[in-house]
């Protein structure tokens, strides 16, 4: 193997998740009696660039296609980031009805929307056929490809062009930063937004590891990568988002930009915790099975005493965790979710029926089990009326917690 980024050979294992079926390949009744493809989930570092990564086992285009049923707007906290976002990023960019915006991987438009209504002129970029369409239903100009040199010169250059958690899914990351490169006006600015492999080690959040991530992001790392394509990244901000997000802005590297000093901060912090160096990612395999292990005596322990447990958010992290432990539906009876694009479906691996939220009223759980922890304040108050029956929820990340 070759580090995607600047072709060292990798040797350095960060974690083994062993083998697993993509996490967004949702099942239909009649698949379940088919075979079903795993692919290895082994993540590598190196050490020349940190980049930390996945082997290209399962393609991007095969992964990202008409079936993809990842819808952003069914999260009611991302429409509100996302909101707050382009409130912000128009103020502090200027930008009018003379401006140009270009997202990449927009999926069903639950951004663009708000520059929608404030007319400023936009366009998506998005591979996936249902979420395309669902953008174009709220009046959102889509090009349905994959974002990279080929398409970029055909692009009207932007004033912005941003990208919430794309960076992470892009295969040849040279390419695609590239193609930012390409499609930049000359004063012009790029803002991606990504899950920060500090949190992801400090954390556990070994569950946000799956085949459509195929990079596991530093500053350190990235800041590198932007620097090899002519950008200059001049301010970083942390999010709460995805368990804990950077948001990088960069430029041109001959722009006229001031770089901010959140820049240095956050370098100094992923070097005060090694991240520049190899011992900085040694031990999240043992803390990965510290909670395999606990949280299977948590549903073995629940299962012989009678007690119901059901599971929230069919999340490609949930995914990841439920093959990483060998479960199926025997443990966990159902999970539930607000997308009906995933409703009536089933869980990869793991056969567990993906159920509408009326399900949890009828059945009534002694514990829900939230699988995408990084929404579970929005979870836990829509749901709040488990405590009428005494349901407890329960998160497994970094610990198993019952509350």
């Amino acid at each position: 193997m070759k580090c995607r980024f600047c072709e060292n050979d990798l040797k350095y294992e960060f974690i083994d998740l062993l083998n697993s079926p993509p996490s967004n390949s949702y099942l239909s009744i009649d698949q379940l009696n088919e075979p079903e493809v795993y692919f290895p989930l082994k993540i590598f570092v190196c050490e020349k660039c940190f980049l930390v990564q996945i082997d290209e086992y399962k393609r991007s285009n095969e992964i990202f296609n008409a079936d993809y049923a990842y819808f952003s707007s069914f999260s009611t906290s991302w429409l509100k980031h996302s909101k707050k976002y382009v409130d912000m990023i128009t103020a502090r960019l200027s930008l009018t009805r003379d401006s140009h915006v270009i997202e990449i991987a927009c999926n069903d438009g639950y951004l663009l929307q708000f520059f929608v209504e404030k007319r400023i002129p936009c366009i998506g970029i998005e591979p996936t056929g249902g979420t395309a369409r669902a953008a174009r239903e709220k009046g959102i100009d889509v090009i349905e490809d994959f974002f990279g040199q080929r398409i970029a010169p055909k692009l009207k250059k932007a004033d912005l062009i941003l990208g919430n958690n794309v960076l992470a899914h892009v295969p040849d990351i040279n390419d695609f930063v590239q193609g930012l490169k390409t499609a930049l006006k000359p004063e012009g600015s790029v803002t991606m937004e990504f899950p920060h492999l500090l949190n992801l080690i400090k954390f556990n959040q070994f569950d946000t590891i799956y085949h459509e991530h195929f990079s596991y992001l530093s500053l350190l790392a990235v800041k590198r990568i932007f620097e090899e394509h002519g950008f200059l990244i001049y301010d970083v901000e942390e999010l709460d988002t995805h368990g804990g997000s950077l948001r990088i802005y960069a430029a041109h590297d001959n722009a006229n930009v001031q770089v901010q000093t959140s820049v240095k901060n956050i370098i100094r912090k992923e070097i005060e915790a090694n991240l520049n160096q190899i011992k900085g990612y040694t031990g999240l395999q043992k803390k990965a099975n510290e909670i395999k292990i606990e949280f299977m005596n948590f549903l073995l322990e629940s299962k012989m005493k009678g007690k119901l447990v059901a599971a929230y958010g069919a999340a490609a992290k949930g995914n990841t965790l439920l093959n990483y432990c060998g479960l199926k539906n025997d443990l966990i009876l159902f999970v539930v979710d607000k997308s009906p694009h995933k409703q009536g479906k089933y869980l990869p691996g793991s056969h567990i029926p993906i159920v509408s939220q009326d399900h949890i009223s009828k059945n009534r759980p002694d514990y829900l089990v939230i699988l995408p922890w990084n929404i579970k304040e929005e979870i836990i108050n829509e749901h709040s009326y488990i405590k009428n029956w005494n349901g407890k929820f329960v998160t497994t990340i970094p610990n198993l917690m019952i509350f």
